[in-house]
């Protein structure tokens, strides 16, 4: 079984095999060549003679003899690449029970995948990344900086950073011992219970309730001498996870909102609470986007909107004039993620087109060319939650981008999606409606 793993498509490792067995096959020539020669002048029964025949089988038939030196050859080719290919791939290997060979066969078919963004924050965006890590290693997360509560809040207001509570989530949920660095980063120090809900606050240069990736995503920052996208960069590359996460900005972003009664709120951590929200906006509104994020938008074959918090996760990154402009200008396919439930306070009542039409009114029309959403939950005949996204459809934008439906919901909590179920449906989807989506988009701009 493990040996069939080594030698399938794909892995990169087969015609190095070759190419080192002939290598043996060349130098066993040369050695008999040279045995031969040495033998040519010994003399019949001479002690010499008698080892060179010892050496070479010589009391055994000739058909024998080979099969002998054959077998033996080959056994120990074998054990010697295979102890060779493990004292040098261990370090790779996650725990000792996962194969070497499946090791490097994910790694180089996860390379091979194809180049996303996602974009938003909170619990949504971790749960995404959580499935598309599964399809790809080209990932670039795009985090929100409007977190104005809890842990994040604190560190904002006291080191001048942007947030890094989302960043420190969506770190972890592309690790590779992704339950192991969840627990880890998210670690709180004792003294009080839940800092990042907002409900508590920590005292000025107090570690308690800090997560321990807050805190390191920090000491980073500080270590690059206060360049927080440089911070998260060496973040990434010190846990070496799949794809890389960047902050939408590296200047904290204040979240305002005006309410249809037209009280205006200001703080991400209230308007996730509020509902009636007519209007969002972000201060400073000429913001200087991350340069990794730009570049990753330009690069991508497919950008992917949320699922999160409309207003308070994946507007707030929309919201920056150069992501808007990129994501506008984006070559790959734009997907909007819809939530599966909606949220008391900001999108309370909201259906499937209530949520593209805020997010198209907020942006602009092409924004997004194809719009994922949940059809049911746990089963076809199950009854929806209260609070489930209804699936009106079309939206009152121009022009209406596709819509593709699937079972997406979480089975175990059906107000989530599942990662591997929204993740396969994302590029299910991509796969049937990608060429008329292409298409489409190449009329219009003609």
């Amino acid at each position: 079984m493990r040996l069939r793993r080594w030698l399938q498509p794909g892995i990169g490792v087969k015609r190095w095999l070759l190419l080192m067995f002939a290598g043996l096959v060349v130098l066993a020539l040369g050695g008999a060549h040279v045995l031969r020669q040495i033998s040519v002048g010994l003399e019949p029964g001479s002690p010499a003679q008698s080892l060179v025949d010892l050496l070479t089988l010589q009391f055994l038939p000739f058909a024998l003899r080979g099969a002998v030196f054959a077998v033996v050859g080959v056994g120990l080719f074998v054990l010697g690449a295979s102890r060779l290919a493990r004292a040098l791939t261990e370090p790779l290997r996650p725990d000792e029970e996962t194969p070497i060979a499946d090791v490097i066969y994910q790694k180089r078919f996860l390379a091979r995948g194809p180049r996303i963004v996602a974009i938003g924050g909170g619990t949504g965006l971790s749960t995404l990344l959580r499935g598309l890590k599964q399809h790809s290693s080209n990932l670039t997360a795009i985090v929100t900086v409007a977190d104005d509560g809890g842990s994040s809040g604190a560190l904002r207001g006291e080191l001048g950073i942007p947030p890094v509570g989302d960043i420190r989530n969506c770190i972890a949920a592309l690790a590779d011992a992704e339950p192991l660095m969840s627990e880890l980063l998210g670690y709180r120090f004792p003294g009080f219970g839940r800092a990042e809900s907002g409900l508590v606050e920590t005292s000025p240069g107090s570690l308690s309730g800090h997560p321990v990736g807050n805190l390191l995503l920090a000491a980073m920052t500080a270590l690059e001498g206060g360049d927080f996208e440089e911070g998260v960069r060496r973040m990434n590359r010190v846990l070496a996870v799949r794809g890389k996460v960047v902050p939408a900005s590296a200047t904290p972003i204040n979240l305002i909102a005006r309410t249809r009664d037209g009280v205006t709120i200001s703080g991400q951590s209230t308007i996730m609470r509020t509902s009636g929200i007519d209007r969002v906006w972000i201060e400073p509104r000429d913001v200087r986007a991350a340069q990794d994020a730009i570049e990753a938008i330009a690069d991508a074959e497919i950008v992917v909107l949320g699922p999160g918090s409309l207003y308070t996760s994946v507007l707030p990154v929309l919201l920056i004039p150069a992501i808007r402009k990129a994501v506008a200008d984006a070559p790959g396919i734009r997907v909007y993620a819809c939530n599966v439930a909606t949220q008391v306070g900001e999108t309370e009542g909201f259906d499937l087109a209530d949520h593209v039409e805020a997010l198209v009114a907020h942006t602009q029309p092409d924004i997004v060319d194809l719009v994922i959403a949940n059809d049911r939950f746990n089963g076809e005949d199950a009854p929806w939650p209260a609070d489930a996204v209804q699936p009106r459809w079309p939206p009152e934008v121009e022009p209406a981008p596709h819509l593709a439906t699937d079972g997406v919901a979480s089975l175990d909590d059906p107000h989530h999606h599942d990662p591997e179920r929204l993740a396969s449906a994302i590029l299910r989807a991509i796969e049937r409606e990608g060429a008329a989506v292409r298409r489409e988009r190449v009329e219009r701009t003609a």
